[in-house]
């Protein structure tokens, strides 16, 4: 939607929307600097507590895909008071500031308007250091892709809609979900991170191509390496899928190729929209086995050595291996 329209020329806009990265960076001073980003989504779950809990995570997520730190919140309320209960929309907000609370933030407000299907979301402000943020622009060849939460939410919420989807997978996949990004982004803080992106609604393949064209290189990510949701290749082999997945397809489409034959069933979790997606991380190859460990030692819902950064070849910006 952005393309085309005036950057704001202010020296002190550190990052704005040119790279497609998760937040907005503002220098105030010297030694600090705000960070700024906005999200919302419709309910992947009936439980309203749940959903605001989701929805807050989700949000949240781009403040830590930065480096920074979240500081305050305000809620972003669509809601259809006419057919849904006040105790509900009590319950969504509830939810949202359990994480809120969580992150150490506060929730200061919000805007609500009334609308025929419910949706809620976050905008958040964080802070960091004008000169320690990251990007989803930095990677560098030899540099290897790490991710921390394992793909496949988007086809397991579809599935269960029809009940395909076992509770103890479905609870598995809502328990990653809701975990925040808070201990793998303070991990990451202790190695020399180029770039970082969240793997959210434009799937793994949509949101490593940003990343990848941000740093003019190509990524080479390895399919059998990727973590994955219990049953959430059973449910594309069954044949569920999302609307989302064709679109990220066609997004990806003209700078990605696959090295060998994949089943579709297969290379279908590459374009899975993911809510409330872990964190991909690009740094250099020997410091990847530590940050995995550190990962494993936090808790992280996945700490996947899953690829690497190469030159740009051509205009292929992602090999899927």
């Amino acid at each position: 939607m952005l393309q085309g329209l005036p950057q704001a020329d202010d020296p002190n806009l550190l990052v704005g929307y040119k790279t497609n990265d998760d937040a907005g960076v503002y220098r105030l001073s010297d030694d600090l600097a705000i960070v700024m980003t906005a999200d919302f989504i419709t309910p992947p779950v009936n439980d309203p507590y749940l959903f605001g809990q989701i929805a807050a995570a989700n949000a949240i997520s781009d403040i830590y895909a930065m480096g920074a730190e979240p500081r305050a919140c305000l809620n972003l309320v669509c809601f259809p008071s006419g057919k849904l209960p006040p105790n509900d929309l009590n319950q969504i907000v509830a939810g949202a500031l359990s994480k809120i609370t969580e992150a150490g933030a506060v929730l200061a407000g919000g805007h609500s308007v009334e609308d025929d299907e419910p949706k809620f979301g976050l905008s958040v402000v964080g802070v960091v250091h004008p000169e320690r943020y990251w990007t989803n622009s930095g990677a560098r060849p030899g540099d290897a892709l790490v991710l921390t939460k394992p793909l496949g939410s988007g086809v397991l919420f579809n599935a269960n809609l029809k009940k395909w989807v076992s509770q103890k997978a479905m609870a598995a996949c809502v328990e990653a979900l809701v975990t925040l990004n808070r201990d793998a982004a303070a991990a990451m803080k202790g190695f020399d991170i180029h770039a970082v992106t969240d793997v959210t609604g434009f799937g793994l393949a949509g949101h490593a191509l940003e990343m990848a064209k941000a740093s003019m290189t190509t990524m080479k990510i390895a399919m059998d390496q990727l973590p994955v949701m219990d049953e959430a290749f059973e449910m594309y082999r069954k044949g569920m899928s999302t609307g989302v997945n064709v679109f990220n397809q066609r997004l990806v489409a003209d700078a990605m190729r696959f090295e060998k034959q994949v089943p579709d069933w297969h290379a279908q979790i590459i374009y899975d929209p993911q809510t409330s997606g872990g964190l991909l991380a690009a740094l250099p190859a020997e410091q990847a086995p530590d940050l995995i460990r550190a990962l494993v030692q936090v808790g992280t819902p996945a700490a996947a050595l899953v690829g690497n950064v190469h030159a740009l070849e051509s205009a292929t910006h992602l090999i899927f291996t």
